[in-house]
């Protein structure tokens, strides 16, 4: 038979623990989802305050990096563990470290080891309610930078259309000027500076128009090898007087899609271009590609700075670029954005884990 006392400590120890619970459940409930770490933090607090023996008691709460404190330490036994899991993941776990080695028999009740459950469940479910968040986030961000870049298409196809006439009429012109010159050394210089000047804007046009997916396209089947075959032999003395190496890395010597030849040359030429200007001194240049079951993959890969947050949510726009006045257009890249884009494909730009730039593009076949 139970004695008063025996049974009015196990209603104490419940109360506690059906405190904590309600704590928890409304720190859950109240917790700013950009300062988890503080919530995990009183939970933690809490926890302990619910367990029989608190003072000689440490919870601690690991989930990856929102671990609130140091772990276990030599002198301390661990008593009491449970799983957090996020969507069905193990994401970290909920310990108890108890201190003293006199204390060796029912470290913890069955009751507290329900508790650490509970909670662990509920602190799974504030996880979900972050990545759900950040998942949303990510997916307003990439809808809002398409959306962006779909009306800076259509803004420069209009623009392209507009200059294309004027630019006709000056190169006709200057033609018909050059071949009344020909008695004149001055003017005919400065004529033909005047005609180099529109074929180089004639250029800017019609990269603009590929960035817009306004260029015709001719659509066969190609087998990508030997188009990258192509542009590094194209590239190799950039390369050998840049002092930066390659490195490629395909396991098939056949990869066909459907593509327009000239354009996917020019995807896989600037990309490389743009991997070894952004490349230090003897870095090293990744060209892999291999298949899926839909699509082809081209992934290029270089040992710079990387980018910025800045650039990479605009460096696919036309005209932005980081390199110095002079040294480029801003429209390499969009233009090959635009080049994927019209082939169904997709292009997306991530720093390397320890450095450089990646850029991955996926064609269908």
């Amino acid at each position: 038979m139970r004695s008063a006392s025996t049974t009015e400590k196990e209603l104490k120890e419940r109360i506690k623990e059906l405190t904590c619970l309600y704590e928890v459940t409304s720190l859950i409930i109240n917790a700013n989802l950009d300062q988890v770490d503080v919530t995990l933090k009183a939970i933690a607090k809490s926890l302990k305050r619910a367990l029989q023996f608190p003072k000689n008691t440490r919870v601690f709460i690991d989930i990856e990096e929102y671990s609130e404190e140091e772990k276990n330490t030599k002198d301390e036994l661990c008593i009491i563990s449970s799983t957090i899991s996020v969507f069905n993941i193990s994401k970290g776990k909920i310990s108890a470290f108890i201190k003293g080695k006199e204390l060796k028999d029912n470290l913890y009740l069955k009751e507290e080891k329900e508790l650490f459950d509970t909670v662990a469940i509920k602190i799974g479910g504030l996880l979900e309610r972050i990545e759900i968040k950040n998942n949303e986030l990510s997916m307003r961000r990439k809808m809002e930078h398409a959306d962006r870049l779909s009306i800076l298409g259509e803004l420069t196809a209009g623009i392209a259309h507009e200059l294309n006439t004027p630019l006709a009429n000056i190169l006709g012109y200057s033609e018909l000027l050059k071949a009344d010159m020909s008695s004149n050394e001055k003017g005919l210089a400065d004529v033909n500076k005047i005609i180099q000047s529109a074929i180089f804007s004639r250029e800017v046009v019609k990269k603009l128009m590929y960035f817009a997916c306004e260029m015709p396209q001719e659509m066969k089947k190609v087998n990508i090898i030997p188009s990258i075959k192509d542009a590094i032999n194209l590239l190799d003395a950039t390369f050998r007087r840049q002092s930066v190496k390659y490195l490629v890395k395909v396991e098939e010597s056949e990869l066909w899609l459907r593509a327009d030849t000239v354009q996917l040359t020019q995807i896989i030429f600037n990309l490389i271009i743009n991997a070894i200007y952004f490349s230090p001194k003897d870095g090293l240049v990744t060209i892999e590609t291999f298949q899926t079951d839909k699509e082809v993959v081209l992934r290029i890969s270089d040992e710079g700075i990387g980018l910025s947050e800045e650039a990479l949510e605009k460096v696919f726009q036309p005209f932005f670029t980081t390199k110095p006045t002079g040294e480029g257009t801003g429209l390499g890249l969009s233009v090959v954005h635009g080049i994927v884009s019209s082939h169904k494909g997709t292009i997306t730009a991530k720093n390397g884990i320890e450095k450089g730039a990646i850029f991955e593009v996926r064609l269908p076949k």
